[in-house]
């Protein structure tokens, strides 16, 4: 649920101006699905909560600005 969320988040921001940066992107949210599959449930908890109320933000942001 956390990488789909950061997946998520990652596709509603800007696009990056450098097309490798922006490929190394897409990865992150596979990468930091496996490293927190180690880490304390109650940060992956924060950190998926973090992603919903960033995408809320944005998704705000977007109707505001149209």
């Amino acid at each position: 649920i956390m990488g789909a969320s950061m997946f998520l988040q990652q596709r509603l921001a800007p696009p990056m101006g450098d097309p490798t940066q922006a490929k190394i992107m897409m990865f992150m949210p596979v990468i930091f699905t496996f490293l927190f599959l180690n880490f304390p449930s109650g940060l992956v908890v924060y950190w998926l909560v973090n992603n919903v109320l960033s995408i809320a933000q944005q998704q705000i942001l977007i109707k505001k600005s149209k």
